[in-house]
């Protein structure tokens, strides 16, 4: 199991935990986190699932591939710590994680 802490663009904080494997978009839909879609079902066809990595974990995700960063292109204020969260699969290293949803447009 995986904890995973999202945060929203207003400061509120939401704790969920999911199975390792998981995506960190399937933990976010199954826990009904506002602001993350998942339009495609994490197919990394769509950006509805754009989330801002924090800075400590960044460095712990696998690099994004160029479907991800092309996808991101359709995303909304991205940064250099965006993600989409269908990418990110769980695992034991990435147990506590923290991104923040974006500010819906």
């Amino acid at each position: 199991m995986a904890k995973v802490i999202f945060h929203d663009h207003e400061g509120k904080t939401r704790e969920v935990d999911a199975k390792n494997g998981m995506s960190v978009m399937e933990a976010a839909i199954s826990n009904m986190i506002p602001g993350i879609d998942a339009d495609c079902g994490g197919a990394c066809a769509c950006a509805t699932c754009h989330v801002y990595v924090s800075d400590e974990w960044i460095g712990k995700l696998k690099p994004k591939d160029d479907m991800e960063d092309s996808m991101l292109d359709f995303a909304d204020g991205v940064q250099d710590n965006s993600r989409l969260c269908c990418q990110i699969l769980l695992s034991d290293d990435l147990d506590g994680i923290e991104v923040t949803t974006p500010e819906s447009q």
